[in-house]
């Protein structure tokens, strides 16, 4: 490269020049590049033309619902958990377990078992003896069946009560996963929400960034040809219009936390497991 310096009318002018071959090199560069037919094909052709916008609604919610279709988490909070009457519930859960059919045939059970006994072997055998000593018609062998029988109810009024109190902490138990259960649907509700919304914040960013970039596709062409006007003067950093660079900053930490919620959300087995599987799933397609 060198230049050289001149004084036309009182003004000094620098001319800067490269090597002869440097510049038939770049000259030619740009002919080949600046030709106007093949410059108008990739204005004209646009990569981003055919692009399909996202919508994942329906694949979400289901056809023809949105995420007001469904109750608010307002509504979710008031109802699991706003509105529990803790006494009340404890008691429901304890009759339900008590009186559960389980319970009812194990009662039953051991009433037909212990109504065997007496009427096969108590019975027969009071009878015997009353009869050995002449007493079956007399008012003595009322008493002594009716003392029998009066047996027979304390032992199952005693089994009854044994069993019912052992379910007294099993019956805590589940109040206290019920409780918990509570909890934990709220919870995934809102961790529901916020990946639902995460979801259309992307979706919308990537609609937006791929519109940007079809309209702005003529002026990328072009960026292209100015740069290879600047070939000789080295190393440049080109700079991208805002609208074509993407999601924000702020949209991948806001999907990463969310995502990060839903992830550290901890649910119990059964049905906690299958909505982490369907949260899991629905992340997946981020």
């Amino acid at each position: 490269m060198g230049g050289g310096g001149g004084d036309s009318g009182g003004t000094n002018v620098n001319i800067v020049r490269y090597a002869s071959y440097v510049e038939e090199a770049h000259e030619d560069f740009l002919d080949d590049s600046s030709y106007f037919g093949d410059l108008l094909r990739p204005i004209a052709s646009s990569p981003y033309a055919d692009f399909v916008q996202l919508d994942n609604d329906d694949a979400i919610y289901g056809i023809g619902y949105a995420m007001s279709s469904f109750p608010s988490l307002y509504d979710m909070y008031g109802k699991f958990m706003a509105g529990v009457d803790i006494e009340s519930l404890f008691e429901q859960v304890l009759y339900d377990v008590q009186n559960a059919d389980t319970i009812r045939d194990v009662s039953d059970a051991h009433r037909d078992l212990l109504t065997d006994d007496i009427e096969q072997d108590t019975l027969p055998r009071f009878r015997a003896g009353m009869r050995d000593i002449n007493s079956v018609m007399s008012s003595t062998f009322i008493v002594g069946e009716a003392i029998i029988e009066q047996g027979r109810v304390k032992k199952l009024a005693e089994f009854d009560a044994k069993l019912q109190y052992s379910l007294i902490p099993v019956a805590a138990e589940l109040f206290a996963k019920h409780l918990s259960w509570n909890q934990q649907v709220v919870g995934t509700y809102l961790d529901i929400i916020k990946t639902a919304a995460t979801i259309k914040f992307d979706e919308t960013a990537i609609n937006c960034e791929i519109v940007a970039k079809d309209k702005l596709w003529p002026f990328t062409v072009l960026a292209q040809e100015r740069a290879n006007l600047g070939a000789l003067q080295g190393a440049r950093t080109e700079t991208t219009s805002d609208a074509v660079k993407g999601p924000s900053t702020a949209s991948k930490v806001i999907g990463g936390a969310m995502s990060g919620a839903a992830a550290g959300s901890m649910v119990s087995p059964g049905y906690g497991t299958a909505i982490g599987a369907v949260l899991g799933g629905i992340a997946g397609l981020l």
